[in-house]
């Protein structure tokens, strides 16, 4: 079959579902990837409770609403095993672009771009993540919003303030897109005059770092449930 012919009955049918899907040209930490656009708002994102860490190593990915045939459906959030020393997570969004929403998908890479300034709760609460951070290949996790078991030593508890000067409670919760304007950086970009989160930091005193995790693999799609 003739290859444009073929192309172009796969954006009638996206067109008539009402799911527009854009290949896009992106960076190489972002991966290549199909975006998709959506007439319709997802929902507010939902109160839950993080699942216990499972080892070294794990860093937490939020969850987040995915769209399909049968329209928004909330994929669970999930402890992924970091795929090298110092990568972190920088989750997806949505965007709205003129008439329609457009998921924008998340990556692995060595600071946390932009995600639109979506509550995810769990130390990602609209700008960089505060639920650890990297030490000489170790990760150190931050207990005032990751939930961590009694095997994980390397820990500290640090609480950070919202825009009110009341310190976030970690809970998701609110709008889950964003009607920003973002100028996009060679790591997915970032809030004009904002810096991306930093993977490394000083440790703090007398903390000292395990060794680090072995390689994980990508981010899960997890368990999803429709609505």
């Amino acid at each position: 079959m003739n290859i444009q012919r073929l192309v172009g009955k796969i954006a009638g049918l996206s067109l008539l579902a009402g799911v527009l899907l854009i290949p896009m040209a992106v960076t190489p930490a972002a991966h290549a990837a199909v975006f998709v656009s959506v007439a319709i708002a997802p929902p507010v994102i939902p109160v839950y409770t993080q699942p216990l860490c499972p080892g070294d190593g794990y860093i937490w990915t939020p969850g987040y609403w995915a769209y399909g045939p049968d329209g928004y459906y909330w994929v669970d959030g999930a402890w992924v095993e970091a795929p090298y020393a110092g990568a972190l997570w920088t989750p997806g969004y949505w965007g709205y672009a003129g008439a329609v929403y457009v998921w924008h998908a998340g990556y692995w890479g060595p600071v946390v771009g932009y995600y639109g300034g979506v509550n995810y709760g769990f130390g990602y609460f609209g700008v960089g993540f505060h639920g650890g951070y990297w030490n000489h290949g170790a990760f150190i996790y931050n207990t005032a919003y990751a939930h961590v078991g009694p095997g994980i030593h390397s820990v500290y508890v640090e609480r950070v303030n919202g825009p009110d000067g009341r310190p976030f409670d970690g809970r998701p919760g609110g709008a889950a897109f964003t009607r920003a304007t973002v100028n996009e950086g060679p790591r997915g970009g970032g809030l004009a005059g904002r810096p991306a989160a930093p993977a490394m930091r000083p440790a703090p005193a007398a903390r000292p770092a395990p060794e680090a995790h072995p390689s994980g693999a990508a981010h899960p799609s997890g368990n999803e449930h429709k609505r």
